[in-house]
C-alpha cells in the first residue's frame, strides 16, 4: 500500500508557470508514476508519465511545456509551463501501473488530486 499526496495546484494566469508535487508514503523511486488530469464533462487522461527506469512520456498537448521529474526517493512533480486555459483541471499523480509498448497503464493508486486553474 502507499499513499499519494498531491500540491502545488492553484489559479495561474495564462502563460504562467507551476509545480505540482506528488509526494508518496514510502519510496517510489523504482515505480512508474504518471500524472492524469480531469477536466468537468472529460474523462481523466494521461498528462505524463516516467517509467521506473526514467523513460518519460508526455501527452501531445503538453509536449515542450510539461516536465516531469523524480525530485526524491519518495516524491514525483510535475512542471508545468506555459499554461494554456484547457489545462484547467484536477490532477490526479498515480502509482503501481505498468509500461505497455508505449502505453502506460494506471495502476490501483491514487491521490486525492489537485486543482489548477488557468485564467486572466
Amino acid at each position: 500500500q502507499v499513499q499519494l499526496v498531491e500540491s502545488g495546484g492553484g489559479l495561474v494566469q495564462p502563460g504562467g508557470s507551476l509545480r505540482l508535487s506528488c509526494a508518496a508514503s514510502r519510496t517510489i523511486f523504482y515505480k512508474n508514476v504518471g500524472w492524469y488530469r480531469q477536466a468537468p464533462g472529460n474523462e481523466r487522461e494521461l498528462v505524463a508519465a516516467i517509467t521506473a527506469v526514467g523513460v518519460t512520456k508526455y501527452a501531445d498537448s503538453v509536449k515542450g511545456r510539461f516536465t516531469i521529474f523524480r525530485k526524491t526517493t519518495n516524491a514525483v512533480d510535475l512542471q508545468m509551463n506555459s499554461l494554456k486555459p484547457e489545462d484547467t483541471a484536477v490532477y490526479y499523480c498515480n502509482t503501481g501501473g505498468r509500461y505497455s509498448g508505449d502505453t502506460y497503464y494506471p495502476g490501483d493508486y491514487w491521490g486525492q488530486g489537485t486543482q489548477v486553474t488557468v485564467s486572466s
